[in-house]
């Protein structure tokens, strides 16, 4: 049986995934900081790891373990992470570095800890989930986004440095999802500019958040997942989620201005 390292696996996305793997056969490692909220995917034969993508010595006991007991890593996907808003005048540099630390430098530090098993193997995947919000941009979000335009072009970079020794490298870029991450960014939002200069767009912001409602189910983006794990030839990229496809063509077929006049248009609506 292959095996999947899946991060950010307590809740949303990851957890998803981390089911839907187990379903098409793989042994899947399921690591998150909150190991008590994963008895249910203990309970479907998914291994459950504590892992703290902030932390060195927790990401390498994390790999070790995998390697000792299932002597293989076929499969990592990159998925935790979560998105801090603010304007840039208001978010502390600590947070943002911390944005970062999660959203960037964990992914990258798996990557390192993960890649020489797959090199020595001569295959292996590697799944980065990225967003839309890799490709496109908003007030309030300008930390958030650059973690993501990061992951980005480190997987871009990284997928040319793989190639030759069998490695795929994938991002995901998902769209609207119904998970946690939307509660905790507006959380993020409103405490960190919501009763300064920044109080109007706060508003409109938050009220856009709040359409997400209308998002897709987190399996959306997991089958995606797994399709991209199990593709003979993956494409580099697939967008998926509501809103995912038509919002990156506008980005791609719109000037910047133009864009931005569609950006604040949309956001007007919830003064």
């Amino acid at each position: 049986m292959k095996v999947a390292l899946v991060t950010g696996a307590s809740s949303g996305i990851g957890e998803s995934t981390a089911v839907e793997l187990r379903k098409a056969g793989y042994t899947v490692y399921a690591a998150a900081r909150r190991v008590q909220r994963m008895e249910g995917l203990a309970a479907q034969g998914i291994r459950v790891l504590e892992m703290d993508v902030t932390r060195d010595e927790s990401m390498i006991e994390g790999v070790k373990k995998i390697i000792a007991e299932a002597g293989r890593i076929d499969v990592l996907v990159n998925n935790a992470g979560y998105g801090s808003y603010g304007a840039v005048e208001d978010v502390p540099l600590d947070e943002a570095r911390y944005q970062f630390e999660v959203n960037v430098f964990g992914l990258a530090r798996l990557v390192q800890l993960v890649s020489p098993h797959m090199r020595e193997a001569g295959r292996g995947r590697i799944v980065n989930v990225s967003s839309i919000g890799g490709r496109i941009y908003e007030p309030l979000g300008a930390w958030y986004h650059s973690t993501k335009f990061a992951v980005e072009g480190l997987s871009d970079s990284l997928r040319l440095e793989l190639k030759p020794f069998g490695i795929d490298v994938v991002v995901i870029q998902p769209g609207g999802i119904k998970t946690e991450w939307g509660g905790i960014a507006v959380e993020n939002l409103r405490k960190t500019s919501g009763g300064g200069a920044y109080a109007g767009q706060v508003k409109q912001l938050a009220g856009f958040f709040s359409q997400m409602d209308r998002a897709s189910e987190p399996k959306v983006i997991a089958d995606v997942i797994v399709k991209a794990a199990q593709a003979r030839r993956p494409r580099t990229r697939y967008a998926a989620g509501f809103g995912a496809r038509p919002i990156l063509f506008a980005r791609r077929v719109l000037s910047d201005r133009a864009f931005d006049a569609l950006f604040l248009g949309a956001m007007r609506r919830f003064a």
